[in-house]
């Protein structure tokens, strides 16, 4: 374990210092630039501090880098972003990751008979780059690994209620699988066709169809909390899709987006390429309304997405606002709301998540809270409820961590958070009246980007010539 942190800590600070010297020839070309060159440069870039620094979206050069979520959803243009990027003269390339190193307890207390503890490190490593092409053209590639397989395991980790896919024939409950190896290998291609109206083109193997909203790694709100959601195969569970192609149509701040993929989710067997099949379709309509909003909603049509079930269809739908507001330079606010809900087997289970995390300077305070209505059948208690009747889940989760230390724009993270559930009267013969999931972590990441100071300094550098 201590090898993999190792290894992501060397890694992170490899990128920075690549980072740092990209910087440093950027700016010798600045100073050694001519004085109406840097007229130029200033009548150029205006108020528009996005487009000096080449920080557009990778679906649109008319829209900011911060608005880009996982897969080709949408983010508030005001969230801030932690990642390293090193700037070439044609391509862009980012950085961003995230490591848990930590000791999980499910069932603190021992009140019921399914909880279980284990140290795990649950990680993902994201590598980026985008460029024009001529004018109106814009090309992306995305990456994203995670070692979990390794860390983690292939039964993943200890999370009481939480279901999902299946593990040497059985299926995964009061445990989260864990990621694949490749997560994400996608390319995609944006045209301008006209002021503020884009078209374009993603596919990947894996990739993220236009399904649900940003996947809970990738937002601000859940940043913070090493688990996946309760209702994650409610909302977000397909960002690792073996085969997708999107579709999107972009006019201002409305997109309406279109998928073709493989229903089927990821096999046990971790680090391989699963078949793609291109059973399955989506639709998705987001919407910015300002800034500080992104709202989405989205229907899918999953063919026989779990393994243990594969005569099972799955009719899935979602909605979901997420707010963010910057509160100084180092601290924000972000809020997420997300409905889903599965029809399949003549039943609409529903699931609601309300997620929100407080940034202040080093310290942050975060908290999610969970409805989620699963049945017998979904929790491999068949034999014991033939009826398969439904149950209503619900879980609260609190959590703070602080900053120990920032080291060549790398945080470590002391934190702690524990999950209050609310047991069903029906199972609390098995899991206790309200079992009490509970953790500590050391976190690495990259630290906060820094945009605002980026351009100060770059202006006063101009004003210097």
């Amino acid at each position: 374990m201590k090898n993999y942190i190792t290894l992501f800590g060397m890694l992170m600070l490899a990128v920075n210092v690549n980072a740092q010297q990209m910087d440093h020839m950027q700016h010798d070309n600045t100073k050694n630039a001519k004085p109406h060159d840097h007229a130029k440069m200033m009548a150029a870039m205006g108020n528009d501090t996005t487009r000096y620094m080449g920080m557009s979206s990778q679906f649109s050069l008319d829209l900011p880098m911060n608005r880009d979520g996982s897969g080709t959803s949408w983010l508030p243009d005001e969230t801030p972003m932690y990642m390293y990027m090193v700037h070439g003269r044609k391509w862009m390339h980012m950085f961003h990751g995230s490591f848990f190193a930590r000791y999980n307890k499910q069932d603190l207390f021992n009140k019921g008979q399914r909880g279980d503890s284990k140290f795990d490190v649950p990680n993902w490593f994201m590598y980026m780059a985008q460029r024009k092409v001529g004018s109106n053209g814009l090309f992306a590639v995305n990456t994203m690994f995670s070692f979990d397989p390794f860390t983690v395991g292939a039964g993943g980790y200890p999370l009481l209620y939480q279901t999902g896919e299946s593990y040497k024939g059985n299926k995964l409950v009061d445990r989260q699988h864990p990621h694949d190896l490749f997560a994400e290998l996608s390319v995609a291609y944006t045209h301008r066709l006209a002021k503020n109206t884009d078209i374009s083109l993603s596919v990947g193997m894996p990739g993220e169809p236009a399904l649900g909203p940003p996947v809970f790694m990738h937002r601000i709100s859940a940043m913070n909390n090493p688990d996946a959601p309760l209702s994650h195969h409610y909302a977000d569970a397909t960002h690792i899709t073996f085969g997708t192609a999107t579709l999107g149509l972009r006019y201002k701040n409305v997109k309406l987006e279109g998928s073709v993929f493989t229903g089927r989710e990821p096999d046990e067997h971790r680090y391989d390429f699963d078949k793609p099949r291109f059973d399955s379709y989506s639709v998705r309509l987001s919407v910015n309304p300002s800034r500080e909003w992104a709202l989405q909603v989205s229907n899918g049509w999953l063919h026989s997405p779990e393994e243990a079930e594969p005569q099972d269809n799955v009719n899935r739908f979602t909605a979901s606002a997420i707010h963010t507001k910057m509160l100084g330079n180092n601290s924000y606010v972000a809020t997420t709301l997300v409905y889903g809900q599965n029809r399949h087997h003549g039943k609409t289970q529903p699931a609601i998540l309300l997620e929100n995390s407080l940034q202040l300077n080093k310290t942050a305070i975060y908290s999610r809270y969970e409805y989620v209505q699963k049945d017998a059948g979904e929790m491999d208690l068949d034999a014991l409820f033939p009826g398969d009747p439904n149950f209503n889940i619900n879980a609260i989760t609190l959590g703070a961590n602080r900053i120990l230390t920032t080291v060549k724009q790398t945080n470590l993270t002391l934190g702690l958070q524990a999950t209050l559930n609310a047991s069903p009267k029906a199972l609390r013969p098995l899991y206790g009246d309200a079992p009490v999931g509970f953790q500590v972590y050391l976190r690495i990441t990259p630290s906060l980007m820094k945009m605002g100071g980026a351009k100060h300094k770059m202006d006063h550098d101009m004003m210097d010539m």
